[in-house]
């Protein structure tokens, strides 16, 4: 018998309803109950918006209209949910009894990317579901692709910028230790110049995979050329050098079968985060460290001097 197991299906989409008849909340979840999606409903304005955040759907249905006593109606959720970067790209599809067509042209200008009426018919429903869902997926898996190195595979400069302010955050508000590390590969031009471009590529995509392969907490970024930087949440000084000096051995122990003899090593700056740094401060600590280990003579880790950090904050 083999012992091959079939690989887990991911997540099912998620869908939020958000209406204020209890009754369209039973009649969805009965017709959609065969559709693999994970189905939430709101019947405030204040409900929803909270589910937003806490259930992230993939998609919602939303009516235009909520009831006397709600401050908002459908229009106004819809301008927050498309206000913040974290939720704008969730495919929001209003479904209501309106027959007024100015309510589907605003609903369609504020960024809503279906309108259905009441009453509907189930099969049509599901199929533009299917569809948003669809549109979701495809916005998703664009997005993960503007956001990866084209040539390491590791995340970008980009993604770098937004997850460390993320990291930040949550290391200020809960406390917890964070650190940087910034490296590159020593003297990398030179090993470009003599071995050609290809070669380096391969260095380059070696040193990501060392970088890439530590725990899966750590984010490994290329941070530009033959820069890469590392977010580690929920971890201190010691253990940033630990890591620094584990991925310094590795590049340094590896070698190159077209290249006998070949060694190439790499330089480490490490910074600290303190409730004073922000993420410039932190990685302009890590490159003073990074800069001092090339100074000192490369293939080494430096750590951020307590009295820099002073400076970068006077």
């Amino acid at each position: 018998m083999s012992n091959l197991q079939s690989p887990p299906l991911p997540p099912p989409p998620r869908l939020l309803v958000v209406d204020d008849s209890e009754l369209i909340h039973r009649l969805l979840k009965v017709r959609l109950q065969f559709e693999r999606i994970e189905i939430e409903t709101a019947s405030s304005s204040e409900e929803a918006l909270r589910l937003i955040k806490e259930f992230e759907p993939d998609v919602i249905l939303m009516d235009i209209d909520l009831g006397v006593g709600d401050p908002m109606d459908g229009f106004e959720i819809l301008s927050e949910i498309k206000s913040d970067s974290s939720t704008r790209d969730i495919a929001v599809i209003f479904i209501s009894g309106s027959t007024e067509t100015m309510d589907r042209v605003r609903a369609l200008e504020l960024g809503a990317i279906d309108f259905i009426g009441k009453p509907f018919e189930v099969v049509e429903l599901k199929a533009r579901i299917r569809s948003a869902l669809r549109v979701r997926s495809m916005v998703k898996i664009l997005a993960q692709k503007a956001r990866i190195d084209g040539l390491t595979g590791l995340w970008n400069r980009a993604y770098f910028d937004a997850r460390m302010d993320e990291e930040l955050i949550a290391a200020g508000r809960h406390g917890r230790p964070l650190s940087l590390i910034l490296c590159d590969l020593d003297a990398f031009k030179g090993l470009n110049d003599e071995h050609g471009h290809p070669f380096g590529d391969e260095v380059l995509e070696r040193f990501a995979q060392i970088l890439g392969a530590g725990r899966s907490s750590d984010i490994a970024c290329r941070y530009g050329g033959e820069e890469f930087a590392l977010i580690l949440p929920d971890t201190d000084r010691e253990q940033a050098l630990q890591a620094a000096e584990r991925a310094r051995w590795a590049i340094e122990g590896e070698r190159w079968p077209d290249h006998p003899g070949l060694v190439v090593t790499a330089s480490f700056g490490v910074s600290q985060y303190r409730v004073d740094l922000d993420q410039a401060m932190m990685v302009t600590a890590a490159d003073q460290a990074l800069y001092r280990a090339k100074e000192l003579g490369r293939n080494r880790v430096e750590h951020a001097q307590p009295d820099l950090d002073e400076r970068l904050i006077a």
